[in-house]
């Protein structure tokens, strides 16, 4: 911007105007946000299509491209560019890209463009660049633009007023429902699935005939949405019936499947395979199959062995089951864990048109509207184009009235013309003489001579009666209104005819097999060995917990034992249980993993206890004993802390500020509780002296602290080995002596020393016997080590 000239001497300063900052931020967003909705991410209900896509449709149809079905392809890089140039200007790959997905038989139900070349694949691989890639129209386009050059539909200027462009194009066929729409616009989105073209022109035609029909009724014809991709839809007639009056909703869309039998002469008959033959709309064939891969690697699934792609043109992804599996429960497994099933959000958002033609406003529709919108538009066209026809024909008809007239006369007419002074003259002459106007006496003027002979009058003659024939049957037609829907109707029954197929979607609400997750593993017995850092693994085996793998300077903590199918917990020091299977524990004969990949820690969080919940070692006690490094204690029941946790866990506690968990133990009412503070200070308490609460709370005193004081561990019913400071250990067992009421000070064991930590006991495997039938007749978790961490 150039800078604003000096004010010459003596005059005024220039004006100035003050506006607010918030209204003229509210005024630009609205006109950015307008922009969005109206020019670029929202559908026109008339003929499906976004500005891009009609754009790219219209100058592949029209001069001088003129691209049609029957025309040889021509360089995508030469559509682009025409695009961008004429009517476009928002970047060549935002138009390639919407020029791609149009050309996509997976993207798009039936697709507009056809394209030569790399277009990109069900597995998600993009297309070639357009300089190497060559389109033209499919023959549906035509239905699409066939009657633009009739004056049916309003124009526009261009984005630099040198062309115009057409609003909307004269869709002979409900677009908007046929290939669906998604868009992001500002503050609105839309999300139309495509549809079965026979389906809805058969809905259209049943509005045509009965415009009182609601879309209950218009929804015998439409039976759902209709994928490129095939699939089954999960929905009853209820929800789609909510979903098409209310415009919105969602729909479950899985891939379908089939069963065949490996043919494997080593392996011998027996070993089924489950192939899977469509994926849901929208999904990348080659991430689904990395999903399925993941969990054979895993052995999420045990009765999936291998996952292999053999698609060409069709999907077909072959999982082989070993023997005796069950395909129903293994699919099960892969449609809740895997995309193979996903959501399909419906928004029947678009724009509908107003007084304004250029501008569409944005709304909601449901079916019925939908198709009203349509439907109206497609009579105004009909009856703009039967128009445009019939003043064309008077034209013609207004000629050749005018060579009829001076068939009796043509020697008469041929002196007046060579007795003229020139063009002008000769016309006013026979103006006067035949009583003819100017457009008639232009054309005999320029009416070649040929024409005047005998055989030739009589050929205009006969075009004159059939012209005036035809004009009479398209008045007809413009002064009924039944006449011009029953060719509204006709129109939409030839598309159909031309262009329906079968539906690929499937729909109904399918028997989802019930199963439990446990059915999936194997039951084996199995042990978790968490270390001092937090770090975990499985292993089938473990003789001598000090003998395994793990990272320099770290150690083991303990050892859980319990079967694959059963559960542990891990209790933290900011007061959450997370539980998990043993069988999600990776098995591992390395450092195994760290915890925070199996849940969600906070910062500084760490794990202070652990306890198998096989029914081989869960304690007999359904309490817990939990005491903060302040002295705060609480009792808190385990029943909540069994169930399979999310990655956030369940919180047990809440310490206050500056405060920790340092351990959590089962215990009985009269178990005996040994406390240890830094200061050296020991207080034996019953368990049950300390509250038992009803959700996560902050306890109650325990043990009485000074300020610099802290809880450095305790044991239940067992001695607590500590090291004094000049590092002597010290056994503190429990008495019934030595019992207080919680809430002391206790008594100081070394007042000189104090106490630098607890000792615990080393990590043994525990020992489990054969499966019991549950209620915790084993007992071992209780014992210091068996599967406890302190």
């Amino acid at each position: 911007m150039p800078p604003m000239p000096p004010t010459p001497p003596g005059s005024p300063p220039p004006a100035f105007t003050s506006i607010p900052l918030d209204d003229e931020a509210q005024r630009r967003y609205l006109n950015y946000a307008l922009s969005v909705i109206t020019s670029r991410a929202l559908p026109d209900v008339r003929d499906g299509l976004k500005p891009v896509q009609r754009r790219i449709i219209y100058t592949m149809w029209a001069e001088p491209l003129r691209l049609t079905a029957d025309k040889k392809f021509m360089k995508c890089a030469k559509v682009v560019g025409d695009v961008m140039g004429n009517y476009h200007p928002h970047g060549d790959q935002a138009i390639y890209d919407a020029l791609v997905r149009m050309a996509q038989d997976f993207s798009l139900r039936y697709p507009l463009v056809e394209g030569q070349g790399n277009f990109g694949s069900l597995d998600g691989d993009g297309a070639a660049s357009m300089r190497y890639t060559e389109c033209r129209l499919r023959r549906l386009s035509d239905e699409l633009c066939a009657e633009i050059r009739q004056r049916t539909v309003p124009w526009r200027p261009n984005y630099d007023g040198r062309l115009f462009e057409p609003v909307v194009l004269p869709a002979r066929f409900p677009n908007i429902l046929v290939n669906g729409a998604s868009g992001i616009a500002v503050g609105m989105a839309t999300s139309i699935p495509p549809h079965n073209l026979g389906e809805v022109v058969d809905a259209a035609v049943a509005l045509v005939d009965d415009r009182e029909l609601e879309t209950a009724a218009l929804l015998r014809f439409v039976k759902g949405p209709d994928f490129p991709t095939g699939g089954q839809l999960l929905a009853s007639k209820a929800e789609l019936r909510s979903i098409y009056e209310t415009g919105q909703g969602s729909l479950k869309l899985r891939g379908e499947y089939k069963t065949e039998e490996l043919k494997d002469a080593k392996r011998g008959p027996g070993t089924p395979l489950v192939i899977i033959t469509s994926v849901p709309y929208g999904l990348e064939k080659s991430s689904l199959v990395e999903k399925i891969a993941d969990v054979v690697i895993n052995r999420k699934l045990p009765q999936l062995v291998d996952v292999r792609d053999e698609s060409t043109s069709d999907v077909r992804i072959v999982l082989e089951l070993k023997k005796g599996s069950d395909p129903a429960m293994v699919m099960a497994y892969l449609y809740k864990h895997t995309p193979l099933q996903s959501s399909v959000q419906v928004n029947l958002t678009c724009l509908i048109p107003t007084d304004n033609p250029d501008v569409g406003t944005p709304e909601r529709l449901d079916l019925k509207r939908m198709l009203t919108h349509f439907l109206d538009f497609r009579l105004d066209v009909v009856r703009k184009r039967l128009q445009f026809e019939l003043g064309e024909l008077d034209k013609r008809i207004h000629l050749l009235e005018g060579f009829a007239k001076i068939y009796d006369a043509v020697d008469e007419t041929i002196r007046i013309i060579r007795r003229s002074e020139g063009k002008q003259d000769a016309a006013t002459k026979l103006m006067n003489r035949f009583g003819l106007d100017a457009e008639q006496v232009d054309a005999i003027l320029e009416l070649k001579l040929y024409r005047l002979a005998r055989l030739e009058i009589l050929v205009i003659q006969k075009e004159l009666g059939e012209k005036q024939k035809e004009a009479k049957r398209l008045g007809g037609l413009l002064r009924s209104d039944a006449k011009l829907w029953d060719l509204v109707k006709d129109e939409l029954l030839a598309v159909r005819a031309a262009y329906a197929d079968k539906r690929r979607t499937k729909i109904g609400g399918a028997d989802d097999v019930e199963y439990s997750e446990e059915a999936f593993i194997v039951d084996e017995d199995a042990n978790v060995v968490v270390t001092r850092d937090g770090w975990l693994k499985r292993v089938r085996e473990l003789k001598d917990p000090q003998a395994t793998r793990l990272r320099e300077g770290d150690e083991v903590a303990a050892v859980l034992a319990g079967s694959t199918r059963e559960a542990v917990v891990f209790f933290t020091n900011y007061g959450s249980a997370y539980v998990c299977r043993v069988n999600d524990i990776p098995p591992s004969t390395g450092y195994g993993d760290p915890i925070q990949k199996l849940f969600k820690f906070d910062d500084g969080e760490r794990v202070v206890a652990a306890l198998s919940l096989d029914p081989r070692l869960r304690p007999r006690e359904e309490n817990l004993i939990a005491i903060t490094a302040r002295g705060l204690g609480m009792r808190v029941a385990l029943a909540p802390h069994t169930e399979v946790s999310t990655r956030s866990g369940r919180k047990f506690a809440r310490p206050g500020e500056g405060d920790e968990i340092v351990g959590v133990r089962p215990a009985g009412d009269a178990a005996i509780v040994i406390i240890a503070a830094a200061s050296s200070h020991v207080l034996q308490c019953r368990a049950g002296d300390v509250n038992l609460l009803a959700g996560p709370g902050k306890g109650v005193t325990a043990i009485k602290l000074e300020a610099s004081d802290r809880v450095l561990g305790f044991s239940v019913d067992e001695p607590l080995t500590v090291e004094t400071g000049k590092g002597k250990v010290i056994e503190l067992a429990p008495s019934t002596r030595q019992v207080q009421a919680r809430g002391g000070k206790g008594a100081p064991e070394a007042k000189r020393d104090g106490f630098a930590k607890v000792i615990p006991a080393p990590p043994v495997v525990p020992q489990l016997g054969p499966p019991s039938d549950g209620g915790g007749s084993g007992g071992g978790g209780g014992d210091r080590g068996e599967g406890m961490l302190l």
